[in-house]
């Protein structure tokens, strides 16, 4: 299961988790903090918001290559890309020095960053292991001559295997990505899975767009997104040559996150 879902409102675990993360360090250090509850809130609040930044910040550096001078792609977040253990440093730290200058806050504030951190990181590691524990689906999809075949096929190489549907913007904004990323890791195999769509809508899309992709495969029922416990498109889902799950990214990817993700390939 990658995304909970109530009705049409869909989120990833992970961003999910991160917000409870956050909800538990504010009840827990309001119930430890004996007055200045308010200001402890604020605290909090200003942390998370400077651990993204910190986060973000690293993230595009580490990748500057990548994002070169495009300030749009530098600011959009929806690619996900965050360094985490930098901004988890730069809330700790930021932490002691606030708890340091106000005595009253010390304690409350400890509470707070501790449980907090301590959800999430066994959140997270729980998240990793449940995910890397699954297997590449036994599922049909037909190719676009109309044959079917079975994903496990395509065993014995490294599969990135991205959801998509040609209605869904997010999804259309990827595939540069992805059509640069199949021509320069050849060692690798993409598949595109569409979901829910016929040949001729996508086949008008790929020419529309002067759009060259392998394996372009269809999923009538969108029983792979079912499988695999996301509802959101895009996901792209990134597997061992032995069809063990390495890493999945729910929504848009860019030059960067995709970078960032295919690494694991490389030091699974």
């Amino acid at each position: 299961m990658l995304t909970f879902n109530i009705g049409s409102f869909v989120i990833s675990l992970s961003h999910l988790l991160l917000f409870v993360a956050l909800l538990t360090a504010t009840m827990i250090g309001r119930r430890v903090a004996t007055q200045g509850k308010q200001r402890l809130d604020s605290v909090l609040f200003w942390l998370f918001m400077l651990g993204l930044l910190v986060a973000r910040l690293s993230f595009v550096l580490i990748y500057r290559e990548q994002y070169g001078d495009d300030l749009w792609r530098i600011v959009d977040i929806r690619d996900g890309g965050f360094h985490a253990l930098s901004g988890s440093i730069a809330v700790v730290f930021v932490a002691l020095l606030w708890g340091w200058r106000n005595a009253n806050l010390r304690r409350p504030l400890a509470a707070s960053v501790i449980s907090g951190m301590l959800l999430w990181g066994l959140g997270t590691l729980s998240l990793n292991v449940y995910e890397q524990g699954t297997r590449l689906p036994e599922i049909p999809v037909r190719t676009i001559k109309g044959e079917t075949v079975d994903l496990t096929s395509f065993q014995g190489r490294p599969l990135v295997i991205n959801l998509w549907a040609t209605w869904c913007p997010p999804c259309r904004r990827e595939m540069p990505v992805l059509q640069k990323a199949q021509a320069e890791n050849p060692h690798l195999t993409f598949l595109f899975v569409n979901q829910g769509e016929g040949a001729d809508i996508v086949n008008k899309f790929l020419s529309s767009q002067s759009l060259r992709l392998d394996n372009i495969l269809f999923d009538g029922g969108g029983r792979l997104g079912q499988v695999v416990g996301s509802m959101a498109l895009p996901t792209t889902l990134f597997y061992s040559a032995d069809g063990r799950l390495i890493k999945s990214h729910l929504g848009e990817l860019s030059d960067a996150s995709l970078t960032h993700v295919l690494k694991q390939f490389e030091n699974p």
